[in-house]
Parts: structure tokens; C-alpha cells; sequence
């Protein structure tokens, strides 16, 4: 320190407050960058804006945002030509900390969790200080616009600091930060090239990294999003696209529009033509990058819901700080009322692609189950999302959606009938269909890993509720079946009767159905409760199975015919038989794999021997 070096003190609290920032956040210490980035970007602007009125504190015509590493001097400095820091500016902005709340900074910081601690810097104006994080020694040399005086502030971050006349030529700030052992890191230009572009690769003030008096552009400078679409090419929103996703295809869809009014923001977002490489479904959350004035602050805010967590892109709004936690993010009403926008107009776009059958076919197969997430996830939404729902149908070819099945319901049909099952392919020759192809009735083909869920929660959709096929008592009794049925065996009722009580134990009941054609038996659920696809669920979750189900038989059957009219003493051995053919038709196994392996194998032996 210099004979003609002013000290002054912080303060106690002031201490602890460098204290907490300097060990509290060292796990994400590359934000002292951003940090000082976003200062120098601002006093860039500040000067711009000043300049509007004042000419004479124009900025050069060559004004960046400079950084200099010097691995001999073990030195980072930080050089901007903004509107620069008088005495008394350096003395308030840098040198009296608790006036920017340090008491409460430092009981927020304490308190927060370990991921929330780096987003915290500079919420209450003390992001400045987050440099102490890499450097044992900072200082601090500004020369206002206008003004004919330089000064320096310097500190060690131990509970004071200095002011000084120093020699700076012309208006703006030089920050130096003088590197701790363990902070090398920070001297290399290509980790400070990396450092910027995650942070501040779109802010427009241009950024540079000088090496051996080199410069380099380390930002591009320009947020896309910002400018209208009429001066962007096709190629620069792929481009983009390509850049912000790490995507190597073309957009599905781009939507690119500026919310103006009460809530302002710029949004870019594609939806993708392809499905992503891996899989996305372990980490359910939106990735949109959120930029407050360009900055980029996270790629977890969730600005949209999870069900739309295929959506990538960037919204960047200035009615939000800098800096700000991801709890202030959550609980803030601004950030809740642009997810409100954003999502809107998502499903705004969807809805009107949707409009081209074969072009709305691609997106479905990329990102349609995901989508049907929404329907129990999202009570509010769920009017606009079920409309957008695609499905196989039994009485169609390709996709079908459920305004079109419910205009071609037949008269007096009163329910939307829909079949889950685990194979896409298997559902085409389910037996549970049997009855409602015969009868000309349609059934929804549902295999998505999310479809045992979803339509218990719509319940309804154009007053007409959803029923599974396989949920027991569905009466088909009022429509006519196609061809002649033939007349029930005499004897049905005894065999029904045998049946159930050979099966006490595994079945609630045993019926003779009419929603059969070819194949002699079929289970369906009982009641009210979950139908067969959820309660398999259930069960190889370890939850259980829900309530036991009801084998229904048909009387027509050849082979139900015969058990009608055979000895008695062939109905036990037979029932347990016929319960396991019934399970393995709806893709369950049978309840003793080799018991069954046996019985297959003893009546083919007996078939050939006769």
C-alpha cells in the first residue's frame, strides 16, 4: 500500500458477509466471471444511455469487455470502457457492503442448501464480492465518465479496504484479481472462453480474451431471440436450434415471438424433429434456458411443465434481477405468469400443426407419450391437451384422435372404449376386442407406458366418459352382433358353477360373457376398481394387485361346449387350465409356468395317441 493510500474498515458484519461468500459458495466458483461480466456489460450500457444526452461521455467506437489472464503475474483483469466509478461511487458501491442488506445475505446464504448457494450471489447487491472466491487480493481502478480523476479500491477480503489516486487515462473500470494457488484454472484462456459462452455468449456487448495481445471474440454478441423475424434467415434458426439443444436435425417447429404489456419477455423455442439421443424421462424437467437481459441465469427454472420438457429454446425477460435464487425463482408471480405464456402458446402451436394430419403424425411418434403425461399432471390443461391426444384405433387405419372416434360412435353407444395393453402389436388380436368388432363398436389402442394412468384422470372427454374394455360388466347387449351366435349349450349354468368354485381362490367370479367370438375365455376386472393393465402395474411394483379378477367364458365355444356336456370330473382339472389360457392371452404368465408346460405337453401327447 502506497504512503497516500486511504484506509477504511468494513465492519464486523461486513466480515462475516466475505467470509460466507468466499467458503459458503466455493463449489460453483466459476460464477465470479458472470458476475463481473454482467457489471462491466452494464456500465457499458449505462454509458451508452448516458450518451443520449451528454456526447461528450460517448463510448469508443472499439468498446468491449477485455480479459486478460497473465500466468506470470498470477493476475485476471476484467477491463471495461463503461460509465466508470468516482471516490465516492467506489467508496458506496464497493466499500459499504451492508447497505445492500449483508444481514440478511448472510442468514439466506446459511440457511440455503448446498445447489441453491451460487445463484444467491449478487442477490442483494454483492456479487462483486463473489471474486474473493478465486483471488486472495482484488483491485479496483475507475475513472468516471467525464470526471478528470482516477481511483483504485483495493482489499484482501479480511475486513478493510483502500483508496487511492491512480493513473487511469480514460472513463471506465479495470478490475484485477490477483489468484489464489488453487485457482489456475482462471488463467487459461480456453476455460474463460468456456466460462463466457455458457454465461454471456449472447449479451451484446462484445467480450474478448486477450492472449499474448491477441484478442479474441468470446461471445457472439448477438441474442437471436431479440431480433424480429422478419431479418432472420431459415438457416440462422437452425443454426441456433442446432447450438442451444446440441441437436444435429431440423426443428420440428419454431415458435419466436416478444410478449409485450404488463409482462415482458422474448421467447425462442423449438420442438424437435427427432427424438433426443438419450432418453429423458429419468430427469422430468424442463430445460428451457432462461436469460434476464441476455444473461443466461439456469436451465432450471421450469418455465415449462414436464409434460413439455421436449421443448428447447431460450426466454429472456428484464422484469426479473440478475441474480436471483432458484427459490425466489419458484415463488416469484412474474416467472409464474411467463410458464402460463409460454405453455398457452406451446399448446397454441401444437393445436394448429395439428391441423395436418401426416404433419402432426411426426411429432406424435416422437413425443406423444410424453404429452400424455400432462392429462394427469396438469388438471387446468387437461381441456386443452386431450384434444391434441393421438391414438391406433380397432376400426381405423393410423392415428386417430378422440374427437374424431367420438363422431363415429354409434347411436346409443355412451361410453369412449379404450384396451391397455404393454404390446402395441398384441392389441390388434386381443380377445378382449372380440365382442366390440363384432358389434361394430371402436376401441382405442393404448400401449404407451403412461396409458394406465391417464384416462382414469380425464374420466370424460365431450360428456362421454372412457371406459377400459376390460373393467367387467360393459353390456353390449343392445347392439347387434354380426352373424348367427348359436344357442348356449344346455348344462352352462352347472358349469359356470363348477368353474367357480375350482377357482375360489383365484378369481371373484366366473360368468358367461356375449363379448366373446373366437376365443373361450377372457378376464376382466371386477367393480369399479383399476383395470387389468393398472393392476399388473400394481403388481410388479409390489403394491399388490387390487381385487382378484372375473373369468368370463364363452358358452359357444367349442371347447366350453364340450366341458357343458362332459363328466363333471373334467371341470377342476380343466378350469385352472382355461384361467391360465385367459391370462396368457392379456400378456400376464400363467399361475405355475411349469404345472402349465405340463398340461400343454400331456394333452398334445394325447391328441396324437388317439
Amino acid at each position: 500500500m502506497s504512503e497516500t493510500a486511504e484506509r477504511y474498515e468494513f465492519g464486523a458484519e461486513v466480515g462475516r458477509l466475505l467470509d460466507l461468500v468466499v467458503h459458503a459458495l466455493y463449489s460453483d466458483r466459476e460464477i465470479f466471471l458472470r458476475e463481473l461480466v454482467a457489471n462491466a456489460a452494464d456500465a457499458m450500457d449505462r454509458r451508452r444511455f448516458e450518451a443520449l444526452t451528454n456526447a461528450a461521455t460517448a463510448l469508443p467506437a472499439d468498446a468491449k469487455v477485455r480479459i486478460v489472464p497473465d500466468k506470470a503475474a498470477r493476475t485476471l483483469t476484467i477491463s471495461d470502457a463503461g460509465i466508470g466509478m468516482s471516490k465516492e461511487d467506489l467508496a458506496q458501491n464497493l466499500g459499504t457492503i451492508a447497505r445492500s442488506g449483508t444481514r440478511a445475505f448472510s442468514q439466506t446464504l446459511s440457511e440455503a442448501k448446498p445447489d441453491d448457494r451460487p445463484s444467491l450471489i449478487g442477490q442483494f447487491g454483492v456479487g462483486f464480492y463473489s471474486a474473493f472466491m478465486v483471488a486472495d487480493r482484488v483491485s479496483v481502478t475507475s475513472r468516471r465518465a467525464g470526471a478528470e480523476e482516477s481511483w483504485t479500491w483495493a482489499s484482501e477480503g479480511q475486513g478493510s479496504y483502500t483508496l487511492e489516486r491512480s493513473g487511469r487515462s480514460e472513463a471506465g473500470t479495470d478490475i484485477v484479481l490477483h489468484l489464489k494457488e488453487d485457482a489456475d484454472e482462471y488463467l487459461e484462456p480456453y476455460r474463460l472462453d468456456h466460462v463466457v459462452r455458457k454465461w454471456a455468449d449472447f449479451i451484446t456487448v462484445p467480450i474478448a480474451i486477450v492472449q499474448e495481445g491477441k484478442e479474441e471474440a468470446a461471445n457472439q454478441g448477438t441474442a437471436l431471440w431479440r431480433k424480429p423475424k422478419s431479418e432472420i434467415t431459415q438457416e440462422q434458426y437452425e443454426g441456433f436450434y442446432r447450438q442451444v439443444g446440441m441437436n444435429f436435425d431440423k426443428p420440428w417447429a419454431t415458435l419466436h415471438w416478444r410478449a409485450e404489456g404488463q409482462l415482458e419477455f422474448s421467447a425462442l423455442l423449438f420442438v424437435p424433429g427427432m427424438k433426443p439421443f438419450q432418453a429423458f424421462d429419468a430427469d422430468r424437467e424442463s430445460k428451457l434456458r432462461l436469460h434476464v437481459r441476455r444473461m443466461f441465469i439456469t436451465d432450471e427454472a421450469n418455465l415449462l411443465p414436464s409434460w413439455l420438457r421436449f421443448v428447447q429454446g431460450v426466454v429472456d425477460t428484464e422484469d426479473l434481477p440478475l441474480n436471483v435464487s432458484r427459490e425466489m425463482l419458484q415463488a416469484t408471480p412474474v416467472l409464474a405468469r411467463i410458464r402460463r405464456a409460454v405453455t398457452g402458446r406451446v399448446l397454441s402451436e401444437l393445436a394448429n400443426r395439428a391441423k395436418d394430419a401426416d404433419d402432426y403424425a411426426a411429432f406424435w411418434e416422437n413425443f406423444g407419450p410424453v404429452l400424455k403425461e400432462g392429462i394427469y399432471e396438469d388438471h387446468e390443461r387437461r381441456g386443452e391437451i386431450a384434444p391434441l391426444l393421438r391414438f391406433r384405433s380397432s376400426a381405423v387405419d393410423g392415428w386417430t384422435s378422440l374427437p374424431d372416434y367420438v363422431s363415429r360412435m354409434k347411436d346409443g353407444q355412451d361410453a369412449i372404449y379404450y384396451l391397455v395393453a404393454d404390446d402395441a402389436e398384441a392389441l390388434k388380436h386381443s380377445p378382449q376386442l372380440e365382442g366390440f368388432k363384432a358389434r361394430g363398436l371402436e376401441v382405442l389402442l393404448l400401449s404407451d407406458h403412461v396409458d394406465a394412468f391417464w384416462p382414469e384422470a380425464l374420466a370424460r372427454f365431450e360428456e362421454k366418459p372412457l371406459r377400459s374394455v376390460t373393467q367387467g360388466g360393459v353390456d353390449l347387449s343392445k347392439f347387434a352382433a354380426d352373424g348367427t351366435a348359436g344357442e348356449a349349450p344346455a348344462g352352462i349354468e352347472a358349469l359356470v358353477a363348477a368353474i367357480k368354485s375350482a377357482l375360489a381362490s383365484d378369481v371373484s367370479d366366473v360368468r358367461a360373457t356375449d363379448r366373446l367370438v373366437d376365443s373361450a375365455v377372457v378376464l376382466s376386472a371386477s367393480g369399479s376398481g383399476p383395470d387389468l393393465q393398472m393392476q399388473r402395474l400394481l403388481r410388479r411394483a409390489g403394491r399388490g394387485g387390487g381385487s382378484l379378477p372375473v373369468l368370463e367364458i364363452n358358452p359357444r365355444h367349442p371347447l366350453i361346449r364340450a366341458l357343458a356336456e362332459g363328466p363333471e370330473g373334467d371341470v377342476p382339472g380343466a378350469a385352472g387350465t382355461l384361467l391360465d389360457l385367459a391370462r396368457i392371452q392379456d400378456g400376464d404368465t400363467p399361475r405355475d409356468p411349469v404345472a402349465f408346460a405340463r398340461t400343454i405337453a400331456a394333452a398334445l401327447a394325447g391328441s396324437r395317441a388317439t
